[in-house]
């Protein structure tokens, strides 16, 4: 095991368990690059995708915790997935929290072509018209998926599920009236709502984004207590010495504190994380529990 003064003495594995190109290999890549600058010592970033990022977080799961393989850690292979598919890892018990990079909320928005301006419009309409409304998402367990049904049972109402793979096709078909409600990434769907293409009726944190002041929550419309937050952390397999663990939670809330790193989430409309150890293997722990429910809920499977 590296001691807390030696460490660390060679590259630094950060797994993505997604490919590249995705919100988290994004967050992934620019972490690695400002944890690289910070520890004094490479840290490249490992794609290992597949299974609905099972593969790659398994792939650290079963890693020597010696502090050389560490995964970007998400709200799907974390929260969501475990719930739907058999995974051969733990969320809880095969890992140990470092520290959380950064959370965003999620927009649900329509087409400007639907009557409604909010979600009480929203809702009212999808009583009236019983199996007229329907949701897209990126796949089946995605946070985009789970965040809708979530709203449906909330709300009280039907929607047909309408899978898309991967998000952009998901707005396209939003965008042309072919679907009627999704609820996606703000910078997923930004571009669109800035060009009059998509009506945002709400956000899904429990207070109002920055970025779009004007936009109220959930929460204030009407489902109290509503939040999806979609968040990505560092964590590290079962084991890890805690000096380590303490090297790199004081590095990495170093980097999400610069400036620099806060441009860059705030314009992706991401807040930047930060915390103890501690706080986090909580914070996933609630996670966790929380999409496990709402899944029983609505009995979800995968498909």
């Amino acid at each position: 095991m590296p001691q807390a003064g030696a460490y660390p003495e060679k590259v630094i594995r950060l797994v993505v368990p997604f490919p590249p190109g995705g919100a988290i290999d994004i967050m992934g890549r620019l972490t690695a690059q400002k944890l690289s600058e910070a520890l004094g010592t490479q840290v490249i970033v490992d794609n290992r995708s597949g299974a609905g990022g099972a593969i790659g977080t398994d792939n650290v799961a079963r890693a020597a915790p010696d502090g050389y393989t560490l995964l970007v850690s998400s709200t799907s292979p974390m929260s969501i997935n475990p719930h739907i598919n058999k995974v051969p890892y733990d969320p809880v018990a095969s890992f140990v929290a470092i520290a959380l990079i950064a959370s965003s909320p999620q927009m649900i928005v329509v087409p400007p072509s639907l009557p409604v301006k909010n979600v009480k419009d929203f809702i009212a309409m999808a009583n009236a018209r019983p199996g007229a409304m329907s949701f897209a998402s990126s796949g089946v367990g995605t946070i985009i998926h789970v965040t809708a049904e979530m709203f449906s049972q909330r709300a009280g109402i039907k929607m047909l599920h309408v899978p898309y793979k991967g998000a952009a096709p998901a707005v396209v078909d939003t965008v042309a009236g072919h679907v009627t409600l999704l609820t996606a990434a703000y910078s997923s769907v930004a571009p669109q709502v800035r060009a009059g293409r998509l009506r945002a009726l709400a956000v899904t944190s429990l207070k109002r984004m920055e970025l779009e002041p004007g936009v109220p929550t959930v929460s204030e419309s009407g489902l109290p207590g509503f939040e999806s937050i979609q968040w990505w952390a560092v964590s590290g397999p079962a084991g890890l010495p805690t000096p380590v663990i303490d090297r790199l939670n004081t590095e990495l809330n170093r980097v999400v504190g610069t400036d620099d790193m806060r441009r860059r989430l705030a314009a992706d409309g991401a807040e930047p994380g930060g915390g103890t150890p501690a706080a986090l293997a909580a914070f996933i722990r609630k996670d966790y529990e929380k999409w496990g429910a709402v899944i029983r809920a609505v009995r979800m499977k995968a498909e």
